[in-house]
């Protein structure tokens, strides 16, 4: 099912030298569609200092930009497009996890899409999720997503706005489910944001992670 070798080798950048991420708790942060690997990493600066940050480029190209998958409107979009995006940075990260006692996820738009799929391809392996102005998939009962074993445990944030123009209403009704069975769900909704991140958002997000993740290591 999965075509991750024909992808490019990962494209990955740090918030910090390589001697200094040992250790620490990893974070990776997965952009939105058409972006790249530089379009989030500037949010470290306002997240916990505890953390090791990677922002990870999407392995397709799209315009100036990149993509995990195909738009979910495209005739091009399959799960399985889903799942092989997931596969691979489920890969990098099987290749750095060593160097970390924990590996939370943050994604926005699309790359909420990947993060919580990541969660359900493997529910035991990450301590939290943060989905900013996205959604996860509907996966219709596919096997790859293990959802029956994603108990209420693991926490996740959700911030959006209400307004937002872009993640259509179908989506967002599937994800309202899809939290408030299989997640430890905190959801704040932000006026004006659009589709974007504001800094009142990334205050609550450095505020689950330093909860959530931060305080909870050994």
């Amino acid at each position: 099912m999965t075509h991750a070798p024909a992808f490019p080798a990962p494209v990955v950048l740090w918030s910090t030298a390589e001697e200094d991420r040992a250790g620490k708790p990893l974070l990776v942060l997965l952009h939105g569609y058409g972006a790249n690997e530089q379009d989030l990493l500037g949010l470290a600066d306002v997240l916990p200092a505890g953390f090791a940050v990677a922002s990870l480029r999407a392995p397709l190209v799209s315009g100036p930009g990149f993509t995990w998958f195909p738009l979910t409107a495209s005739i091009d979009y399959t799960l399985d497009a889903v799942q092989d995006a997931a596969t691979y940075v489920q890969d990098w990260i099987d290749s750095v996890r060593a160097d970390h006692p924990s590996v939370a996820l943050l994604g926005f738009s699309m790359g909420m899409a990947v993060a919580t799929t990541l969660l359900r391809q493997r529910p035991a392996d990450y301590a939290a999720v943060v989905g900013l102005s996205g959604f996860a998939v509907d996966a219709g009962g596919d096997p790859g997503f293990r959802d029956a074993e994603l108990d209420g445990t693991v926490p996740m944030f959700w911030g959006r706005d209400q307004q937002d123009p872009v993640i259509t209403p179908d989506k967002i009704e599937f994800t309202m489910a899809w939290v408030r069975r299989h997640v430890k769900l905190t959801k704040v909704l932000y006026a004006g944001m659009w589709h974007g991140i504001n800094q009142q958002e990334m205050g609550h997000v450095s505020e689950f992670l330093t909860h959530e993740v931060l305080n909870k290591q050994g």
